[in-house]
């Protein structure tokens, strides 16, 4: 193990020095990164989930700039368009059409994959970002809890959609933004819909994002030289989601929180690392794989993540999973 391996291990150890801002500045120094200049992705459609805010909007940003078009995919239309205005006018370019969807909702989902495979011969990048943290349970209109169908259910639809667009690219990229918080919580495989117990909104969100890491090692399982699928999570990063939704360590963390672009940073790594350096169903931080568990009780076996699967499908009539 060389040097800079031994500093990078050492701060994955300590969580802190892993997750927060001095940790990306360490890596990024250690290990020397380069960035996609401008131009070197004007061969590229990526589409992203939740792009008006905090990691998804930055993720934007750095794709635009490195001339990507980017199909920008959220539930407000006039926030979609303020975003996409603003992509314009900071490129010159008219490359970021907008589709409204909301991820909750199965059926708006079908509608924009509908939507996209018309207008798109081809997807070579989609960006699962899209999050919400509720305070109080609710049931969508498809019946399903309202953290679980937004981050793990309607995810999966939509991959499962594009999954022909994906294939076509001959490089085609699922990354899914999950989070660090994951670490803690276990996925219940006989309560997935929080039907159990006081419903706490933050431990939903965590659930969701330790099923949709689940998912992508059966995604990279079942899809292997068809299309690739990544998981990475941008450490502790300076969101209006966090900040709403724990006011107390954003307060206290607030200094050294990562901002959106640095959170950002692997997302657009991801796009465009060769296989070599980036081997996909993996769950990645700062340019790096990392494990999927840190505590025992958590991890979810083999059988226990086909057995997720199996439910995510019946629960979306996913018809590419399901085949």
């Amino acid at each position: 193990m060389n040097l800079r391996d031994l500093i990078d291990g050492l701060l994955e150890i300590s969580v802190v020095g892993s997750f927060s801002r001095p940790g990306y500045l360490a890596r990024r120094a250690l290990f020397g990164w380069a960035d996609p200049g401008p131009g070197t992705l004007a061969d590229r459609t990526v589409l992203i989930t939740g792009p008006t805010s905090g990691l998804g909007r930055a993720t934007a940003e750095a794709f635009a700039q490195a001339g990507a078009r980017v199909i920008l995919v959220g539930r407000n239309a006039a926030r979609l368009q303020r975003v996409r205005g603003e992509l314009i006018e900071r490129t010159g370019e008219d490359r970021y059409p907008i589709v409204v969807a909301d991820m909750s909702d199965l059926a708006s989902v079908r509608a924009a994959v509908t939507e996209i495979s018309r207008s798109e011969s081809k997807l070579d990048v989609l960006v699962d970002n899209a999050g919400a943290i509720h305070e109080q349970r609710t049931e969508t209109a498809d019946g399903l809890e309202a953290t679980f169908a937004t981050m793990v259910a309607g995810p999966f639809a939509l991959i499962d959609g594009l999954l022909p667009r994906l294939e076509a690219s001959g490089d085609g990229r699922v990354i899914s933004v999950v989070s660090g918080g994951m670490y803690l919580q276990p996925l219940p495989l006989d309560d997935l819909q929080f039907e159990q117990g006081d419903f706490n909104g933050t431990l939903a969100y965590a659930r969701a994002k330790r099923a949709s890491t689940a998912l992508v090692r059966e995604w990279s399982r079942r899809y292997q030289g068809r299309v690739r699928f990544f998981a990475m999570h941008p450490g502790w990063a300076d969101t209006p989601g966090l900040a709403e939704s724990l006011p107390g360590f954003y307060g206290f963390m607030g200094p050294l929180l990562r901002s959106p672009a640095e959170g950002a940073d692997t997302i657009v790594w991801l796009a465009t690392a060769d296989p070599s350096e980036a081997p996909d169903g993996r769950l990645y931080l700062d340019r790096r794989p990392r494990p999927f568990d840190r505590i025992r009780s958590t991890r979810l076996s083999a059988a226990q993540r086909r057995l997720l699967w199996d439910r995510v499908v019946a629960m979306t009539d996913a018809p590419e999973a399901s085949g």
